[in-house]
């Protein structure tokens, strides 16, 4: 089954069934915004329906590419200490084939990049960016902890919204029987879940010096990061299904019967993952030679687990830093270069 969806600017041709989420959106530094129709009938690998929401959206448009960018640097980060670390390829899709297939590994990259969507379209509503959408007007008044709603509360609701009808109609026109659908479907709804669930209540306080005689309040959207954290926590604990007819439809059910059933904010996989240690370009997969490795670790960071039990190099290298920092007056820090030896591990 296709994954659900990714956005492409290129006048080459596209093979929609590898095309996967929107993130080689991100990857472009040639394209300027999407401000005309015209572009969106050249974003190669979408459907006709997200190319009609794309022209009645124009605005919105350079959120989702930020919001694809996101994903991909909180992909990074999470698995930079991973076999698979997240790296992206100049082709097509942009994370190889790991996410064609129905690994864990492409449940996270399809929740936090439904998630990243999300997140990038929910702020540009709160900081005035978009015309369709401004602050959540629904959260007024005194609250049960009587502190009054005020300030510019995020429109979670829209992002959300958004991120459903636009990176979700491809799974749905094909009435998201094949288990394939069922599985990018699940996930894409867990990503936008771990936001729901980690929303922020923020304060400011009124009153003679400071005191907080009244205290205004609003709902804001976490960190991002915090959003990465929950989805990889997620990952961990995903579980694997196995699709089953559940009266007249299709459903994912744990492959083991003695699991307890998921739920709408755990990710989901249908087949086990390859092990990422050696080079295989035709999937997609970097390996791990010339990954660096912590000696001492004995996490999957660590020299034997990260390098397959190859072993590894160790080398002196010189690193450059800044010490001895002085703040002079006024209003500048001024340090001396200094160099030290580390020792670097490296994959075999």
């Amino acid at each position: 089954s296709a994954p659900s969806w990714k956005l492409q600017l290129t006048l080459s041709p596209c093979d929609c069934h590898s095309a996967s989420l929107p993130l080689y959106l991100a990857k472009l530094s040639s394209v300027g915004s999407i401000s005309e129709e015209e572009t969106c009938e050249k974003l190669k690998g979408l459907i006709q329906r997200q190319v009609q929401m794309c022209k009645r959206n124009l605005e919105v448009m350079d959120s989702v590419r930020r919001g694809a960018q996101l994903a991909i640097e909180e992909c990074q980060y999470q698995f930079r200490n991973r076999r698979w670390n997240c790296s992206t390829l100049d082709s097509l899709p942009v994370f190889g084939k790991v996410v064609t297939q129905g690994t864990r590994e492409a449940a996270f990259v399809y929740a936090i990049s439904s998630a990243g969507v999300a997140f990038a379209v929910t702020r540009a509503c709160s900081s005035g960016e978009l015309e369709k959408c401004g602050c959540d007007r629904t959260v007024h008044g005194v609250s049960p902890q009587g502190f009054q709603w005020s300030g510019c509360s995020d429109n979670i609701a829209y992002g959300v919204a958004f991120s459903q009808s636009f990176v979700d109609v491809r799974e749905r026109s094909k009435g998201a029987s094949s288990s394939r659908a069922l599985m990018n479907l699940h996930n894409n709804e867990a990503g936008r879940k771990a936001i729901l669930t980690h929303m922020r209540v923020e304060c400011k306080c009124h009153g003679v010096s400071g005191s907080c005689e009244v205290k205004t309040c609003w709902r804001a959207v976490p960190p991002f990061r915090q959003v990465g954290h929950a989805l990889k926590e997620k990952f961990d604990g995903a579980t694997e299904v196995e699709p089953r007819r559940v009266g007249s439809s299709r459903a994912l059910v744990p492959r083991n019967a003695q699991f307890k059933p998921h739920t709408d904010e755990d990710l989901v996989y249908l087949e086990p993952s390859p092990d990422f240690c050696e080079q295989d370009m035709r999937s997609g997969v970097l390996g791990t030679r010339g990954r660096t490795c912590n000696k001492t670790s004995k996490a999957i960071d660590g020299c034997e687990l990260l390098c397959c039990g190859r072993g590894f190099h160790t080398a002196q290298v010189e690193l450059a830093e800044r010490c001895s920092c002085k703040f002079h007056w006024c209003c500048f820090v001024k340090c001396r270069q200094c160099q030290r030896l580390v020792e670097l591990h490296t994959c075999r």
